[in-house]
């Protein structure tokens, strides 16, 4: 069995490997891989988008346990969602959104048994206390049902999704990796005659990240599965000024 985590608790205050030792007491024999720990801080977003990214390509039932908790402490609920695949423990606070738009959802369980919650003092790192040993209880092969309640529905987020007009495309930059490109949530182009971000003219679209003029913008599409405004070996949000929210406008 395996967990995969993935939060925004940065890997300088021991967070983390909390996780990690609750889990590992919990089950020893379970593996668990790090997709990322530097989310932006309270991101859920940013979360969602590199949940959704990521989580197809590993072993099918593994378990995700998804920590982006900005309400940790308040009346959102913790969760866990089984689908047809893969288990995700998560808030409930939208972070799951995009992930549960493709897969195929078979249940949803309120956590509230606190047999399977360590005992606290304080509602401050659920990280540690509620989804690492539910995770680890689930990789043990204890039945969902007995972790809580079934829900109906989650929440979702407020994505921005782009806009599809008769020869335009009307877009924005969601997201910046580690190498200045920036992601857009422009999923499909057809056609390409012209295009623009902010003050920015995008001279095309091409196949690789070395393809085309250095100094000059261009669209490719990514790994997060839209598309993204890159220069051949530099930063398009140094080089070109972009920032998250800049409209994207594609005419084709």
């Amino acid at each position: 069995m395996l967990i995969a985590l993935l939060t925004d608790f940065g890997l300088k205050d021991g967070f983390v490997g909390t996780v990690k030792g609750v889990i590992k007491s919990i089950n020893p024999l379970v593996d668990i891989i790090d997709i990322s720990h530097d989310i932006n801080s309270f991101d859920i977003l940013e979360g969602a988008l590199i949940l959704r990214a990521s989580y197809r390509y590993f072993p099918k039932y593994t378990i995700f346990t998804v920590v982006v908790d900005p309400g940790v402490g308040s009346s959102r609920n913790a969760i866990i969602v089984k689908t047809e695949n893969y288990v995700f423990v998560a808030p409930d606070n939208g972070i799951l959104s995009l992930v549960l738009k493709e897969e195929k959802i078979e249940k949803i369980i309120k956590i509230e048994n606190e047999n399977f919650l360590l005992p606290r003092d304080n509602n401050t790192f659920h990280g540690r206390d509620i989804f690492a040993p539910v995770s680890a209880n689930i990789s043990k092969g204890v039945p969902l049902e007995e972790f809580g309640t079934p829900l109906k529905n989650i929440k979702k987020i407020n994505f921005p999704e782009a806009e599809y007009k008769k020869n335009v495309i009307e877009g924005q930059i969601i997201k910046f990796d580690k190498f200045g490109n920036a992601i857009t949530n422009i999923e499909s182009i057809s056609g390409f005659k012209e295009g623009y971000v902010s003050d920015n003219k995008i001279d095309g679209i091409v196949n690789s990240f070395l393809e085309g003029d250095e100094g000059k913008l261009y669209l490719i599409k990514g790994s997060f599965g839209y598309y993204e405004l890159s220069t051949p070996l530099s930063s398009a949000k140094d080089m070109f000024n972009l920032k998250k929210g800049d409209k994207v406008i594609i005419k084709t």
